[in-house]
């Protein structure tokens, strides 16, 4: 009993907040406070007709893409060798390749942007936030993929070599498909993850803003928070979406296994 109400009050402390925005997204009043004044689209509209909004989306969605693709290519090589292969300090080194996990995105943020700006001095732009999107990314790849190449008979990739294959063509006609439900779980949860993060994305956005560090910017004017609230619904239903594909798709691959 004592559990149950400890589960129901934690999950009212978590999502409580989360429905409140679509209370006052539909809201026609722009003062965030109860009673609430009456329904409306308006906020919805309005972001409709807000072109930087949709070049912060167009951003955040590039952005998200890249990171999704570069971090599931890096992160299928690294889990592949570590639940195949043995080699030295193995498992130091797939250690530090999820450092990225515990360390606090600021630190990561201002760490980069001294590497980038100071050090290289190159142009904050849409590729040094893939770039630092995929460095935190990648952990979480490896986190799903790995659990995926583990799982997977090895007895079937001998048994297509013996019976002729390539490396290659084993890996293309027989892993690729046993691994594919982890795959698309890992391109979701990268694309989630890039397209919500903010920090780091402050700290190395250019002249071209994502859509988090839009709203950031937002957040300075009183009159536009019925329209974040819009946004944020939007998000909000986008990310449950997106997260609720990624656990069909992993638990198929877990069946599959």
């Amino acid at each position: 009993m004592s559990l149950r109400v400890y589960a129901i009050v934690y999950l009212v402390f978590l999502y409580a907040p989360i429905f409140l925005l679509p209370l006052f997204a539909f809201n026609a009043s722009t003062i965030i406070a109860f009673p609430l004044q009456g329904f409306t689209f308006e906020w919805f509209v309005e972001l409709w007709n807000t072109p930087a909004l949709h070049v912060a989306l167009r951003n955040s969605l590039i952005i998200a893409v890249l990171t999704a693709i570069f971090s599931t290519l890096l992160g299928s090589c690294a889990a592949r060798a570590a639940a195949k292969y043995e080699f030295p300090l193995k498992r130091p080194i797939m250690g530090l390749i999820m450092v990225p996990l515990v360390l606090p995105e600021i630190i990561v943020g201002v760490s980069l942007l001294v590497v980038v700006v100071q050090l290289h001095q190159w142009q904050l732009s849409t590729w040094t936030v893939v770039g630092a999107h995929v460095l935190i990314c990648t952990p979480f790849s490896i986190a799903i993929l790995n659990g995926a190449f583990q799982n997977m008979d090895a007895s079937l990739e001998e048994a297509a070599q013996d019976l002729g294959e390539t490396p290659f063509s084993t890996f293309r006609l027989i892993t690729l498909p046993l691994v594919m439900p982890g795959i698309i779980s890992s391109l979701l949860i990268s694309f989630t993850i890039s397209l919500d993060e903010f920090i780091i994305a402050f700290f190395l956005t250019g002249a071209e803003p994502t859509m988090p560090v839009y709203i950031w910017g937002l957040l300075r004017f009183p009159q536009m928070l019925p329209a974040v609230m819009a946004l944020g619904t939007l998000l909000v239903a986008r990310s449950i979406v997106l997260l609720i594909v990624a656990e069909y798709f992993r638990r198929r691959g877990l069946a599959r296994a």
